[in-house]
């Protein structure tokens, strides 16, 4: 199952977020060294947008297998039982991404409730937090599409290698015995 709208609005998210916040610090920064003034608003908003950036980009890491993780036990295990591994912790990180779904919805419904205003910026705090929840379910999806490979017989793509992936990217001469 291909979700590529999923996948291009999480990515578009993920992007404008970071491209926000480093226009609102670069901002920020200028007008405090160059005309001594400072936005009231710039803390709290690059918070928000750090927020929203850390909570889509949970899922985003599960999508493309970039979590790093301690996997040389399961490494050395033998293939059958690395798979049940996997399966199991899977399922782990579903009760997980639950649970957390479930308290950081009932944390935005009491803000929505409380009905009170961000700081600094003019909305209700409610607002800025629904990222999280939605950030989980996300999470929840993605975790989901990785047990459902892994039932089907497929490897799972839940950490990243990074041995591999230094391997990969080295160049020639990097390797021993050669001359710079």
């Amino acid at each position: 199952m291909k979700y590529v709208w999923l996948e291009r609005l999480e990515e578009g998210l993920i992007a404008f977020f970071l491209a926000a916040m480093t226009l609102v610090t670069f901002g920020q920064v200028v007008a405090r060294y160059m005309f001594n003034y400072s936005f009231v608003w710039a803390l709290e908003l690059t918070t928000y947008l750090f927020g929203g950036l850390i909570f889509l980009g949970i899922s985003y890491g599960v999508r493309v297998g970039a979590h790093i993780g301690v996997d040389a036990l399961v490494k050395i295990l033998p293939k059958g039982v690395a798979h049940k591994l996997g399966i199991v912790a899977t399922l782990l990180c579903l009760l997980y991404a639950a649970i957390v779904f479930v308290g950081g919805w009932i944390y935005v419904s009491k803000m929505y409730d409380i009905g009170i205003l961000a700081q600094d910026i003019p909305i209700p705090q409610w607002v800025p937090r629904l990222v999280m929840p939605v950030g989980f379910a996300l999470l929840f999806f993605r975790f989901s599409q990785v047990l459902y490979n892994m039932l089907r017989g497929h490897d799972a793509n839940l950490l990243g290698d990074e041995v591999e992936d230094a391997l990969k990217y080295r160049s020639e001469s990097d390797l021993p015995g050669e001359q710079k």
